[in-house]
């Protein structure tokens, strides 16, 4: 049965990563990230094809999200020297490959964020497309999981924290500029 997060603290962590990409040796935990917004996204596996159009579309939005008080965070089961050589693969020739990007990528090779975020799937071993916003204090305010052929949107990801941001009821299709609902 699976649980939302919505509304709880967002489960703590702390896991390799490749903030330091040459010495691999910084590991990121839920706590650096207190203060501030946090789009935190699970994918399934490097060398893939759809994950890399999704981690260049955010990192090409990075300077969006730090606008509005957010820092982005990618993991998945594979070892940070894997994420290294992904993100040392260029993007050029190998549609593969992913380059640099503006944040970093997060190893949980024993499953266990994977796990406690409901993202895994027990029988590959993998986690599933899930992408959480936590709030500056730690709570989980959006989340959003499905399956793995379809990559996500980050125009959307942008809107809903924006609509989180006003503190108001916002409704479908909702944009920034425009008026939110009236409490009622």
């Amino acid at each position: 049965m699976t649980v939302t997060l919505v509304g709880k603290p967002a489960p703590d962590f702390e896991m390799p990563s490749t903030k330091n990409l040459e010495r691999l040796d910084e590991p990121v935990r839920l706590q650096d990230y207190r203060g501030q917004w946090l789009v935190f996204f699970f994918y399934p596996a490097d060398f893939t094809f759809v994950c890399p159009t999704e981690i260049r579309a955010l990192s090409e939005r990075f300077d969006d999200f730090k606008e509005l008080g957010a820092d982005i965070l990618g993991c998945s089961v594979d070892s940070v020297w894997v994420h290294r050589a992904w993100i040392k693969s260029p993007p050029d020739g190998d549609p593969e490959g992913l380059g640099p990007i503006h944040y970093p990528l997060a190893s949980d090779p024993t499953r266990a964020v994977s796990r406690r975020y409901g993202v895994l799937v027990e029988e590959t071993g993998t986690a599933m497309r899930g992408l959480f916003l936590i709030d500056p204090d730690g709570r989980v305010r959006y989340e959003v999981v499905h399956e793995n052929a379809v990559g996500r949107s980050v125009d959307e990801t942008l809107r809903v924290l924006q609509a989180l941001q006003t503190g108001e009821l916002c409704g479908a299709n909702w944009r920034p500029g425009q008026r939110t609902l009236a409490a009622r």
